[in-house]
């Protein structure tokens, strides 16, 4: 078993970026379950030690992230917008997807806090493997908030790693249901590995990701997008994750991997609509888990992305952190409790 630090704060589930208001109920049922199916400990044990010692989860709390760590990134005018929308407590942050309330910004300062906390712990040898659901805000860009995102968590957590630790060889793998254009925009003259597997197509959010995108200048080849169709499938998924993705990695050797795990995927998502079922993404926290210990002495940073219907959300990743932490061998009853509860609606 392999102890995971799992990234949370209460703030979490107050409120989300999303206009989908259901899908805020997502944090607090996705705490629950994990607490229900033995990787947390039970609401009544509070100790950091029993937690450390029994249960393959490691509950920790982030701090909000600082001005300097989100300016490594983003503009001051984005700050700025930010601020100015929180304190004005309605409207929105952008073109009309990511709205403006009273505590905005302290809760996208807390999500960049959970992204960096976990790799800083990575990075720095506390834990191989960390979580947070909170992040993947993978839309937003250098001066743009867009689609749910204020400010782009995993970017900001590189510059971290890049400025702090040294870290030059890190890989992104994005399997969120939506191409990560943030990510993308801000990586993509650099070599940073930037892997994206996504719905492409039909006029589908954000309308990019096409696979000639390739990077540019310095990380021209470093840029890896898979486009899929609607409705795609676990077999073709897999295949190709492994056609594409395995080979990427294994040529790029990086020092950490960053996940995105995007519950989107899944196919009873109410906005993305891919045909992905539990047992695929089992499938790939396999792979990725297989992937990270050859390659990286298993430095892994997983974040949520998107994710729509709560309890399909709280099943993935269940799914996907008792696989990686190694706390479920095949029949585990857990495991396949999971894998066999209705999979196509809530």
């Amino acid at each position: 078993m392999i102890d995971v630090a799992f990234i949370y704060h209460d703030a979490y589930a107050e409120r989300g970026f999303s206009r989908v208001q259901r899908s805020w109920a997502r944090y607090a049922l996705g705490r629950r379950l994990l607490q229900d199916v033995g990787l947390l400990p039970p609401a009544s044990i509070s100790s950091p030690t029993a937690s450390a010692s029994r249960y393959p989860l490691v509950e920790l709390c982030p701090g909000p992230a600082t001005d300097g760590e989100i300016l490594r990134v983003h503009s001051p005018g984005l700050l700025e917008r930010i601020r100015l929308g929180d304190e004005r407590g309605e409207g929105f942050l952008d073109y009309g997807d990511t709205p403006a309330w009273h505590g905005v910004l302290r809760r996208a300062r807390l999500a960049v806090g959970g992204t960096t906390l976990a790799a800083r712990l990575v990075a720095g040898g506390q834990f191989r493997r960390a979580f947070n659901p909170a992040g993947g805000l993978h839309h937003a860009r250098h001066d743009r908030v867009g689609g749910f995102c204020p400010f782009n968590d995993v970017v900001v957590a590189i510059r971290c790693l890049q400025s702090e630790f040294g870290m030059g060889r890190v890989a992104v793998v994005d399997l969120d249901g939506h191409h990560g254009d943030g990510t993308e925009a801000l990586l993509y003259d650099e070599p940073v590995l930037t892997i994206s597997m996504h719905r492409y197509g039909d006029r589908f959010y954000p309308r990019t990701g096409a696979p000639d995108d390739v990077g540019r200048g310095a990380g021209f080849g470093f840029n890896l997008n898979v486009p899929l169709e609607r409705k795609t499938d676990d077999e073709t998924y897999l295949r190709l994750f492994d056609r594409w993705v395995v080979p990427a990695l294994e040529r790029y050797l990086p020092s950490i991997v960053f996940v995105v795990v995007g519950a989107d995927s899944h196919r009873a998502d109410p906005l993305v609509h891919l045909g992905l079922s539990l047992r695929a993404f089992r499938a790939l926290a396999l792979r990725l888990a297989r992937l990270t210990e050859e390659l990286c002495d298993g430095r892994m940073v997983a974040v949520a992305g998107g994710g729509y219907s709560p309890a399909h959300v709280a099943r993935c990743w269940a799914v996907f952190l008792g696989t990686i932490s190694e706390a479920w061998p095949s029949g585990d009853k857990h495991l396949a409790a999971l894998l066999d509860s209705v999979d196509e609606s809530d």
